[in-house]
């Protein structure tokens, strides 16, 4: 049989290792020079918006009306008026550093003790955070004079908590680096033993990330990104770059340790689990292709990311990497060290040790073991049926202690809705008719049934007119969403009903973008399933032959998002353990995070699953049986899949600390499923489902007879060892 694309490539790699090596070397320099040299386009909040609040925002955008960015300061005392020698000495300071304007006159509280200074930074918004260090050093001067006094400042607005998000953005992903990168290499050294076969896989992961972020940056000036997509393709090419490297060198070694020359343990590993990489990869990036079904801008953000890094870490795996180990030879185990290198006298095919001992007793009471496994994994998803999800706000993703936490809190608790007011929009067809008295008497309407503190703003050029409207409550608590769903469904429809029907007019505002975007997710997470479930299904189809390999493949996916999805909403919205993380009970899980975790899992979970059902299946194809090559299967996976767990889970781990409840979030549910997919669904749930499915497993119907037949082993088949005898099952 001819061998597959995975074994061509490597052993042309193999024979060709300096173009190879040199080639990607040059991929990687190229991309990065030229990503760097044309910069990471962001997208703005315009761009972010869905719904009605989208529509809003774009109004204003065409217009030309500059939102600018908005800053509060409040001055607490501890008598009343004891604020304002305070509140003058920090208002002259403010307007000396050149960056503010629009400087209103301090506004007490009802009991007198507290004032809020209002103003606008100069400029466009859009670059404010960049601008606005000058105010933040003036407000910490009062901040520091005040302490001893009894004076207390909080500052909080659009360009001091968009420069708080990015230099913390910039903080957790230094972070990350830092100490996941010695975690997996630390991990590597235990697995392999040796300096250098540890050090292959990080060092071609980084460069995996490296190139791939320089790709991100050209495709950011089509598709615009939100800052935390470069977190996620790190946390994702960090992952999956070391366990496609490790799947390839694990087999590789063992291949070595089994007797064959180097050329033949090359050409099988190449052949068995470059092959897998290459489905398994092809697979993730098909799943993440799905995120473009969900309508938002953040997800296919999110898409492009994913699909690049896992691209270039495939690519990588089966191109430079046999380039690499053919060049190194013997010396990929110099630098050995002590007490971790040592061998099986039985040889790296024995059957056995650990993997073989836990698997005994599943193989011999399948259904035991199968409903055991199936009930657990249920039992950590029961929570997840009441999940709640919600745009987090400020103090429950940065935590209830944070800084910015704390002033938004103060804030919105004296001055109750001037921090995050909805805004109704209005346009007309004719620039002319926004002037006109039917329309003027509606949006008096609208200031005047929406409460007080209602202010409007009429562009008679652009013909729209504006009314920010301050909402009761926190601005995202249950007191704000029952203001907003009256604004939108009975002030708004009251004042506009009987007008031109050109006239439009639109609620936005920063909740009514969370609830809109909470709508469209929720729209969105059936395409999006449906699409991966189906390429799944004919990814897994195509590949072994087999609709009950497809189908549960699809199942024990499903199983593995549940117990995430589960434990996440026990953790998070529940508060169970959540101090033993550093975290804190939110009361719900981010909007965005559930499709996330779908749609990642589904594609990292196949990661093992391919890993280990394509070496089941070439033990199947050299004969043996259903049970004998189930064991060998697992058992010769074991190391490679539980080193590649343990490298996942430590990633993910890194992030579940993190500053961020969004990144926590994310970084507890993967982890959580990763763990479990590579040990309660790979070690139990998988052999013991496939053994009671015995022959059915490989079954083709006649009707699917024109698949064609995929080699699973490779090009030389070398000759194997007898496996041990497999205990028979009493079900």
């Amino acid at each position: 049989m001819r061998p597959n694309l995975a074994a061509r490539l490597g052993v042309w790699s193999a024979h060709h290792r300096k173009t190879a090596i040199l080639g990607w070397l040059l991929f990687v320099v190229l991309a990065t020079t030229i990503g760097g040299a044309s910069g990471m386009v962001t997208a703005s909040d315009d761009e972010m918006g869905v719904g009605d609040s989208g529509r809003a925002a774009a109004i204003l955008d065409e217009a030309g009306v500059e939102e600018p960015a908005g800053e509060l300061v409040m001055v607490s005392s501890r008598s009343a008026d004891g604020w304002r020698d305070a509140a003058s000495d920090l208002s002259k300071a403010l307007t000396a550093t050149g960056e503010t304007r629009e400087m209103q006159a301090p506004l007490p509280s009802e009991d007198g003790k507290d004032a809020l200074l209002r103003f606008e930074m100069k400029g466009a918004s859009d670059d404010a955070a960049d601008r606005v260090q000058p105010v933040l050093d003036a407000v910490q001067k009062a901040k520091d004079e005040g302490a001893g006094k009894g004076i207390s400042v909080y500052q909080f607005g659009d360009a001091s908590s968009e420069r708080h998000l990015s230099d913390l953005l910039a903080d957790d992903l230094t972070r990350a680096e830092f100490t996941a990168v010695p975690l997996a290499l630390g991990i590597l050294l235990v697995a392999f033993g040796a300096v250098v076969a540890a050090l292959l896989p990080v060092g071609l992961a980084l460069t995996a990330c490296v190139a791939a972020f320089g790709l991100l940056s050209l495709a950011s000036h089509q598709l615009h990104l939100f800052e935390t997509t470069y977190s996620v393709m790190f946390l994702m090419g960090l992952a999956v770059g070391v366990d496609y490297c490790l799947f390839y060198l694990r087999r590789e070694r063992d291949e070595r340790a089994a007797g064959r020359d180097a050329e033949t343990a090359l050409r099988i590993a190449a052949a068995t689990s470059g092959r897998a990489v290459l489905v398994s990869g092809l697979t993730v990036m098909v799943a993440m292709a799905g995120m473009f079904l969900s309508g938002l801008l953040l997800f296919k953000g999110f898409a492009v990311a994913t699909i690049l890094v896992v691209c270039v870490a495939m690519l990588g795996s089966v191109t430079v990497l046999p380039a690499l180990l053919s060049a190194l030879g013997d010396r990929i185990n110099a630098g050995r060290i002590p007490f971790l290198n040592r061998k099986s006298k039985k040889g790296a095919h024995a059957s056995g040790g650990i993997a073989g001992k836990l698997l005994h007793p599943v193989l011999v009471k399948p259904k035991f073991f199968a409903i055991g496994s199936a009930v657990l994994l249920l039992a950590l998803a029961a929570p997840a049926l009441g999940m709640k999800t919600e745009q987090l706000g400020l103090e429950k993703q940065f935590g209830s202690d944070a800084p910015l936490s704390v002033s938004f809190r103060e804030i919105t608790q004296e001055f109750p809705g001037g921090p995050a007011p909805a805004q109704v929009v209005v346009k007309t067809a004719d620039a002319d008719d926004i002037g006109s008295k039917q329309l003027r008497d509606a949006l008096a309407a609208v200031v005047r049934d929406a409460g007080k503190g209602a202010e409007l703003t009429v562009h008679k050029g652009a013909g729209v007119a504006e009314i920010d409207v301050p909402l009761p409550g926190d601005g995202s608590d249950a007191e704000s969403k029952k203001a907003l769903g009256e604004l939108r469904d009975d002030v708004v429809p009251a004042a506009f009903d009987g007008l031109d029907a050109d006239t439009e007019a639109y609620v936005g505002g920063d909740l009514a973008d969370s609830e809109d975007f909470s709508d469209q997710l929720s729209k969105g997470i059936v395409p999006v399933f449906a699409f991966i479930a189906a390429v799944t299904f004919l990814l897994m189809l195509f590949s072994f032959r087999s609709v009950v390999i497809a189908v549960t493949s699809i199942g024990l996916n499903l199983l593995s998002v549940g117990a995430a999805y589960g434990v996440m909403t026990a953790v998070f919205q529940h508060g169970w353990g959540a101090e033993l993380i550093g975290s804190e009970q939110v009361g719900a899980i981010e909007n965005w995070m559930p499709l996330f975790v779908l749609v990642v899992l589904f594609g990292l979970s196949m990661d093992y699953h391919v890993f280990v059902v394509s070496r089941i299946r070439e033990a199947r194809d050299r004969g043996l049986d259903n049970r004998a090559a189930i064991h060998e299967g697992i058992t010769r996976t074991a190391g490679a899949v539980t080193g590649a767990a343990v490298i996942m889970v430590a990633v993910f781990a890194v992030f579940g600390t993190l500053s961020m409840q969004d990144m926590q979030q994310m970084g507890v549910g993967l982890g959580v499923a990763v763990l479990l997919d590579a040990t309660v669904v790979r070690m139990v749930l998988l052999p013991s489902l496939m053994t009671l499915l015995g022959e059915r497993n490989w079954r083709t119907p006649r009707y699917l007879s024109w698949l064609p037949t995929i080699s699973h082993g490779a090009s030389v088949t070398p000759e194997q060892p007898s496996p041990r005898p497999v205990p028979s099952a009493s079900v």
